[in-house]
C-alpha cells in the first residue's frame, strides 16, 4: 500500500488527479495560501458553488467541481488551528483525512492530491501533521482498494522531509 503514496513539490493547482484537497477555512469562500491559489485557478464558478454549501466545520469535508483546474473535483476540508495539542487537534486533523477519503469512496475517485493540512498559517507542527496524514492514508488504502495514488504536495523541503520521515516509520 505504501507504493500508492507519492510526495510531490508541484503546484497542487497543476496536478491532474481526480480530486485535489483544499485546506480551506470554515467559510469555504477562499483565503490565503493553497486555498487562495485553488480559488484563483478554478475561477469564479468555484466560489459560486462554495457559497451554496453553507460553510464547513473543522474536521469535515465537502466536495465541489474543479472548474478550471486539471482536477475534476476539489475536496474542501477545514483543519484545526494548532493551540498546543490539548484542544483535540490531532483527532480533528485525522477527521479531515477520514472525511476526504470518505468522499473519494462515495464519488468513486481513485487519485487525490493533499496539501499539508493545517501546517501553514494554522501552525500545526509539520512532523505531527505528516504522521497523522500518513496513518490515516494507510487506513484508507486498506479499506478502499480502488484508490490508485495519493499525492502529498509539499510546499517546501522541510514539509517534504517531515512526510518522508512519516512514510519511513510505516
Amino acid at each position: 500500500m505504501i507504493e500508492k503514496i507519492r510526495l510531490s513539490k508541484d503546484d497542487i493547482t497543476t496536478i491532474k488527479v481526480d480530486a485535489i484537497v483544499n485546506a480551506a477555512n470554515n467559510s469555504l469562500l477562499g483565503g490565503g495560501g493553497v486555498d487562495g491559489a485553488i480559488h484563483r485557478v478554478a475561477g469564479p464558478q468555484l466560489l459560486a458553488e462554495c457559497r451554496t454549501l453553507g460553510g464547513c466545520r473543522t474536521g469535515e469535508a465537502k466536495i465541489t467541481r474543479g472548474y478550471n483546474l486539471p482536477a475534476g473535483y476539489v475536496i474542501h476540508t477545514v483543519g484545526p488551528i494548532w493551540r498546543g495539542g490539548a484542544e483535540n487537534e490531532p483527532e480533528l486533523l485525522a477527521a479531515c483525512y477520514r472525511s476526504c477519503f470518505n468522499l473519494l469512496r462515495e464519488y468513486k475517485l481513485t487519485t487525490v492530491a493533499f496539501p499539508a493540512i493545517s501546517t501553514g498559517v494554522y501552525g500545526y507542527p509539520k512532523e505531527d501533521a505528516a504522521e497523522i496524514a500518513i496513518e490515516e492514508t494507510m487506513k484508507a488504502l486498506a479499506i478502499n482498494q480502488a484508490i490508485k495514488t495519493v499525492f502529498f504536495v509539499c510546499f517546501n523541503r522541510e514539509t517534504e522531509a517531515a512526510y518522508h520521515r512519516a512514510i519511513v516509520k510505516v
